[in-house]
């Protein structure tokens, strides 16, 4: 097996990406990258210390400012913005209503792609997130490609919510924050989501967790003995 396999996974909010990019990792053995905590992290500084997104010497400024970093418990991916642990703040309605605008800003992009690419030079991993089969690595071997039914997937992140005690947003808020961000990922200039042409999609609204596992698990094997 090659030292520095990529698995790429691209699609829709709430979709479930980072639960098969976990569990593919966990099974495998690889390391889980979570690129949209990075975007959020950003997105969470930003609010954090009034940044105007739309002026780019201010936000050149402010990733200046910024340092992210990963580490893992038990293959969950934890992050942390500046020594900050920050992994369940950047999940909650603020970070999500904006972090559409700042992943889409150009100067954002290319410094989040920059390290993304780094990550990938000598490890095994497998990495979710937008843009990562398209721009981040073209040429990864295994790429995925995930959607699923725009209610089923405002309903999961609901649950989602609900699970970490936040009872203050609704279900209808919750799916027009989906459908605003599946507008803005698919129309911004900067590397805006769409399925690589060698992408495999995996439509996961009628399966389980185990079931959608077993699909990656099956695309994945024949790289694994190269």
């Amino acid at each position: 097996m090659k030292k520095n396999l990529v698995i790429a996974i691209d699609g829709y909010s709430s979709c479930g990406k980072s639960t098969l990019a976990k569990a593919l990792a966990k099974k495998l053995g690889f390391i889980y990258v979570d690129s949209g905590a990075m975007y959020r992290a950003v997105t969470l500084y930003f609010l954090r210390n009034h940044i105007d997104v739309s002026n780019d010497t201010q936000v050149e400024d402010a990733l200046q400012h910024i340092e992210l970093n990963f580490h893992s418990r038990d293959y969950e991916s934890h992050i942390t913005l500046n020594g900050e642990e920050v992994s369940e703040e950047i999940r909650l309605m603020p970070v999500s209503e904006n972090v559409s605008e700042v992943s889409a800003h150009r100067i954002v992009r290319h410094e989040m792609v920059k390290q993304q690419q780094r990550m990938g030079r000598s490890k095994n991993i497998v990495m979710d997130g937008r843009d990562i089969g398209t721009t981040v690595f073209p040429h990864a071997p295994v790429k995925f490609f995930m959607t699923a039914d725009p209610k089923i997937r405002a309903e999961r992140r609901f649950k989602e919510l609900e699970s970490k005690g936040n009872n203050e947003t609704t279900l209808e808020e919750v799916f027009e924050n989906l459908a605003h961000r599946d507008y803005a990922d698919t129309t911004r200039k900067e590397s805006p989501l769409v399925r690589a042409d060698d992408a495999i999609i995996l439509d996961n609204t009628d399966l389980t967790q185990e079931e959608q596992l077993t699909f990656a698990l099956y695309h994945v094997e024949p790289f694994l003995v190269q």
